[in-house]
């Protein structure tokens, strides 16, 4: 029996001057150039490329911690399928990231609600942690392990009583603008996962911390940069950074996260050059006539990839038997497919959106 254990407490951080060296200063810098060019890249199609940008940043953030669907299984959990349970902690953690980053860059300030808000937006359909959803743990977890014993983790967190106080000083920290934005970002992350203030979450909720951050700072206007697909491709270096700043130093998970950045912004610029460029071959391929409700389902299509029967029939406009022949249409182009194989409850998914987002998170993990 375990009669006690030794956490890891660290330290208060909203004073904290942090020196970095010249070598991820220079990093840091190209970094942003390259996070400033995707996220211009992204203005003027920020509804459509948002939701691209999001989900990839939540489907590689959910793998990091295991969690995995295949393409069709998320978007049928977008369109409300439920069979799915990794699907539908994808679209949660989705839900959770854009609610994080829209509420701080609108207010420009980081709150505990807001964080509390994201962790219940993430887990309040978990089976197994729905009751804990939105509240800060009160009880001693630890990251490895086993479920049952501390002994031979990881790591082992401050106590509860600790978490509060921790968890108001690390939003102290991400609330500084004397920072640079992307060492705030990766610290405040390495931060928040050293204090693992909840039940179950915890990486997802951290990392949709550094996507806020830097809309908060102003780095991102229209996009969210999909670093956790860079994550997700060194993460056992992830794990080990996180280690080394329980240690008292943040140099390698702030390099990492700033690579990850770099890379995924590099990246990001492919897909949004191919995506701003699929309306326009939408209609070369299918040839709409105005007015018609395949004019009316393209651009539908372009904003809310996934759909279901009822969401095409409300937007097309036209009457049952010409909503379903544009479909029809727009299936034989290949616009879009239908997932479910059923003849009742469709989903159809934009096929060339759901393949890049693959394509995507393919890329910037070859890239890192």
């Amino acid at each position: 029996m375990v009669r006690s254990i030794d956490a890891t407490v660290p330290p208060f951080i909203e004073h904290l001057d942090y020196t970095p060296s010249l070598g991820l200063i220079s990093l840091a810098e190209s970094a942003l150039i390259a996070i400033a060019q995707a996220d211009t890249d992204a203005a003027g199609k920020s509804v459509a490329l948002s939701r691209f940008m999001i989900r990839t940043e939540s489907v590689a953030s959910s793998k990091i911690e295991r969690i995995t669907a295949s393409a069709e299984d998320y978007a049928g959990a977008i369109a409300g399928n439920r069979s799915n349970s990794s699907a539908v902690s994808m679209v949660a953690a989705s839900s959770a990231l854009h609610e994080l980053v829209t509420v701080v860059g609108e207010r420009g300030v980081f709150s505990l609600d807001d964080v509390l808000d994201a962790h219940r937006s993430l887990m309040n359909e978990d089976p197994v942690e729905a009751d804990y959803a939105g509240r800060l743990r009160d009880m001693q977890n630890w990251v490895g392990g086993s479920d049952y014993s501390p002994r031979g983790a990881l790591h082992v967190p401050p106590a509860p009583e600790r978490v509060e106080p921790l968890m108001r000083d690390l939003l102290g920290y991400l609330n500084r603008d004397d920072v640079p934005a992307l060492i705030q970002a990766s610290i405040a992350h390495a931060q928040f996962e050293s204090i693992h203030p909840f039940t179950d979450g915890n990486g997802r909720v951290g990392r949709a911390l550094v996507s806020a951050s830097l809309r908060r700072r102003g780095v991102t206007r229209n996009a969210v940069i999909p670093l956790a697909s860079g994550i997700l491709a060194r993460r056992d270096d992830y794990f080990e950074a996180l280690g080394i700043y329980r240690r008292g130093d943040p140099a390698p998970v702030v390099e990492l996260f700033t690579r990850a950045a770099r890379v995924a912004a590099q990246e990001s610029r492919t897909s949004i050059d191919r995506i701003k460029a699929l309306p326009g071959e939408w209609i070369d391929e299918v040839k709409p006539r105005k007015g018609s409700a395949l004019a009316a389902l393209l651009p539908v299509f372009f904003d809310h990839p996934v759909m279901n029967a009822d969401e095409v029939e409300r937007y097309s406009g036209a009457k049952t038997v010409q909503t379903y022949a544009a479909i029809d249409r727009l299936v034989e182009a290949g616009v879009i497919r239908e997932i479910t194989g059923r003849k009742r409850d469709r989903v159809w998914v934009a096929a060339d959106l759901l393949a890049e987002l693959d394509e995507l998170d393919r890329r910037i993990q070859r890239a890192m």
